[in-house]
């Protein structure tokens, strides 16, 4: 009956820590949070102003003008939109250079580093009512890169398509996190105009939702490091399989004395 007892008590820190091993892979763990009442959680989104490198798409058609004057406005495009590659993206989108402007068709030189894609917009907008009439502009962001790496199953960059991405959308791009990778140090470098600056976030904590660093920018990186026993897990596993054929030995045997 001693071996039965230490044997019980093994396979109850193993399980205990088996529960504990659980909890560190969960994601916004917060008490708070119900299954009968939604839990608001407000963002703090960050406003992003353009940089050099950053690549614009900008189209300026006009209904009431020829095709010949609206082409005029625009690079021709050599691939449907269904199509387009972040190669052909490059090729056919407005680079801005290192003194922060973009060259357009006949409105010529536009400083737009440090403005967000709106007021580019109505800047361009403002040039373009002078030779079209009632033009429709539209500027949209074709470089928004982020790259993901370390303990994720497809690390790599990833282009975004929309103006706005959070850190959760981006690790589910990437295939989501492994059972070895850290969810309490994920570490986000960001890239300023004066350097680079790293913060790091915590998965597993709900206030991550409301944190400023919730959202991503164009060339944030994600790097995702490893536990720091990454066999932790596997050597718990053994030990399971260890305790429970030890426990069924036992019983077996206790069986077999009594009858």
């Amino acid at each position: 009956m001693r071996i039965v007892k230490h044997i019980f008590f093994g396979v109850l820190l193993v399980s205990l820590s088996s529960c504990y091993y659980n909890r560190r892979l969960v994601y916004l763990q917060d008490k708070q949070f119900s299954e009968f009442r939604p839990t608001l959680v407000v963002n703090k989104k960050s406003v992003y102003r353009l940089q050099p490198s950053d690549i614009l798409s900008v189209q300026v058609k006009s209904s009431t003008e020829t095709d010949a004057s609206n082409t005029a406005f625009n690079v021709a495009s050599r691939q449907s939109g269904m199509f387009a590659t972040p190669g052909s993206l490059f090729l056919e989108g407005y680079t801005i250079n290192n003194k922060g402007k973009i060259s357009l068709p006949i409105i010529g030189e536009m400083e737009v580093k440090d403005l967000t894609l709106e007021e580019v917009q109505q800047n361009i907008q403002t040039q373009a009512n002078k030779y079209l009439t009632k033009p429709t502009v539209i500027v949209k962001l074709t470089s928004f890169k982020v790259t993901v790496l370390g303990e994720v199953k497809n690390p790599g960059y990833l282009y975004v398509y929309n103006n706005q991405v959070t850190v959760l959308e981006v690790l589910g791009l990437a295939g989501d996190l492994t059972p070895v990778a850290n969810r309490h140090n994920i570490k986000l470098i960001r890239q300023l105009p004066t350097g680079s600056s790293v913060i790091l976030l915590d998965l597993t904590d709900s206030k991550l939702l409301n944190s400023e660093y919730f959202y991503l920018m164009p060339n944030d990186v994600l790097y995702v490091e490893p536990l720091k026993a990454r066999s932790h897990k596997t050597n718990l596993e053994v030990m399971s399989v260890v305790f429970a054929g030890l426990t069924t030995a036992v019983l077996i045997l206790s069986y077999i004395k009594q009858y």
